[in-house]
């Protein structure tokens, strides 16, 4: 069962896909925010059942508006795609920076960096997400 993970951000989102067996996420692409369709096209082509979407929040736990903005999405969203697809939260703190920092360590260049940013931040949270269910489904 494939897993979809999402990094939204205020113009684009992110998209990462797990492995069949859930265990490894790699980056996918990067869309527009409001490319609702290509989202649900590839949810449709990886036969996902599962989009797991990153949600932001404050340092000290509490939720803010982008996280608003990001349940916003995510209602949008369960409208475009079937409803057999399971829609999970997933806490998305520091991803991005995790990212870039992985990316400058990694010397990718700052233009390509902007590039590929959003997927390698949903790759992230989605390894997460999977590395926390796997230890709690043995």
């Amino acid at each position: 069962m494939k897993i979809l993970g999402l990094d939204v951000g205020s113009k684009r989102v992110g998209l990462a896909v797990s492995d069949e067996l859930g265990l490894v996420a790699g980056p996918l692409t990067v869309l527009a925010r409001d490319d609702l369709g290509e989202v649900a096209r590839v949810i449709e082509e990886e036969k996902v059942r599962e989009v797991v979407i990153g949600l932001p929040r404050r340092s000290d736990g509490s939720y803010g508006p982008e996280a608003a903005e990001v349940r916003a999405y995510a209602e949008e969203l369960r409208a475009a795609i079937p409803e057999h697809v399971k829609v999970t939260f997933w806490d998305e703190r520091f991803s991005t920076v995790s990212a870039e920092r992985y990316l400058i360590e990694a010397d990718v260049r700052r233009r390509r960096r902007r590039e590929i940013i959003d997927k390698v931040a949903a790759s992230l949270i989605l390894q997460a997400y999977l590395d926390h269910r796997n230890r709690h489904n043995r």
